[in-house]
């Protein structure tokens, strides 16, 4: 199955100036957050594919116009052929927000959870918005990463953790992929497609 994932910042050669190549061989598209919902919604209409989505940060304004054809799976276990896909958007908690999340806060996101953990068996994608902790995170206040989602890999061991959040182009030294233990994880940043 080939994935695109997009997160951040839209992209001007999807949107501006559409170009369906980059997406012609795409089964799957996951949004990691802080995108245009009018963006996500044209992509759906221009491909006719599945797309799901976890909020960012700054995704208050879906609560009023969310994406329309798009599936949100914050807080669940989303299976699409079967690959079992969790999701858990925001990012840290630095100001007041809607999808803002101290530590704390996400670990009790996590564990309400648990009946699909032990109902599916684990999962093989997460997709959130911000980063683990010490894995492609940023050094600022906004940028941390949730010690749980590394505590949560190291749990279920799935293929992939997929995030936004960190824009690629803040610095040099910003990874568009990393590995731990036994997953590959990738910053989406605007783009990304890989193979599953």
């Amino acid at each position: 199955m080939n994935i695109m994932a997009v997160s951040d910042t839209e992209s001007k050669a999807l949107w501006d100036h559409y170009n369906a190549n980059p997406i012609t061989d795409i089964d799957l598209i996951l949004s990691c957050g802080d995108l245009d919902a009018d963006y996500l919604s044209f992509l759906v209409t221009c491909t006719n594919l599945p797309l799901l989505y976890v909020h960012g940060n700054h995704d208050e304004h879906y609560d009023k116009k969310p994406p329309e054809g798009c599936i949100c799976i914050d807080d669940k276990i989303y299976v699409h052929n079967g690959i079992r896909i969790l999701g858990l958007g925001g990012s840290i908690k630095y100001r007041d927000g809607r999808y803002m999340y101290t530590e704390k806060n996400m670990r009790r996101r996590i564990r309400r959870l648990a009946f699909q953990l032990h109902k599916y068996g684990g999962f093989d994608i997460l997709l959130t918005h911000s980063p683990a902790l010490d894995l492609g995170d940023w050094d600022s206040p906004a940028h941390r990463g949730f010690l749980c989602f590394a505590e949560l890999m190291s749990r279920y061991s799935p293929k992939y953790m997929v995030h936004g959040h960190v824009h690629m182009n803040y610095g040099a030294h910003i990874p568009r992929i990393l590995q731990y233990e036994n997953t590959q994880i990738i910053n989406a940043y605007e783009r990304y497609s890989w193979t599953y």
